[in-house]
């Protein structure tokens, strides 16, 4: 019996210290692998790993992530290079280098933290149409937003049914009240690279009030909620 009370206490401590000691994965990783930008965005347990080049957009996976015995563990949820992905967990052994992430023969270095009031994972669940905010029911299909450290990403999904709508990203900046970001990626138009884009920004009862106008003119109004 005191045997089993000892390995008991032994293997609650060893739990204990791993969960004190794992690293906090928030944060932007990047990469450079034969001249594409390895990009790594973790906010709110979501990531989102991103290929590109300085003028052309290349692809992007993700899902929920975790790290667990010295592995990411990403739980699939949509991959434009291969659907087939979409479902399935996927573990990369990784070696944590301090702050940096080793894995895939590649250093991916933690970018400097730069924490903003928007920074979380988001989903749209409102639009204005016609003079009127119509409320986005939850479902399959949704558009969610990762912001963190400077940097964001959109992508419209759909899980369920392995579908991918589109994905754009960059750096952004909030502050009184406005919001810009500068395009570093855009899966359907490679030419809006570079562009910046200011938008009124505002935090009402936790929900992002986002308004402006689109990258193609169009006037927008939406209201984002975290996921």
């Amino acid at each position: 019996m005191k045997k089993i009370l000892i390995l008991f206490l032994s293997i609650a401590f060893s739990i204990t210290t791993y969960a004190q000691t794992a690293p906090n994965l928030t944060g932007v990783y990047h990469a450079k692998n034969n001249g594409n930008h390895e990009l790594l965005l973790v906010i709110d347990g979501y990531s989102s790993f991103i290929s590109y080049k300085d003028k052309e957009y290349i692809n992007t996976w993700g899902g929920p992530i975790s790290l667990a015995n010295n592995q990411l563990q990403i739980q699939v949820e949509f991959n434009d290079k291969d659907k087939e992905k979409v479902g399935q967990q996927v573990a990369i052994p990784i070696e944590m280098d301090g702050k940096n992430i080793k894995a895939n023969n590649l250093t991916w270095v933690k970018q400097a933290s730069k924490k903003q009031d928007l920074d979380g994972l988001w989903r749209i669940t409102g639009r204005d149409q016609n003079g009127t905010v119509s409320t986005i029911q939850r479902g399959d299909r949704k558009t969610i937003k990762l912001l963190v450290d400077g940097y964001f990403q959109w992508i419209a999904i759909n899980p369920a049914e392995k579908g991918f709508y589109g994905t754009g990203g960059g750096t952004y900046k909030f502050s009184n009240s406005t919001y810009a970001e500068t395009i570093i990626f855009f899966s359907r138009d490679n030419s809006r690279v570079g562009a910046e884009l200011t938008f009124k920004g505002e935090l009402k009862d936790g929900q992002w009030h986002h308004s402006g106008k689109s990258s193609k003119g169009d006037p927008i109004y939406e209201i984002w909620s975290r996921e």
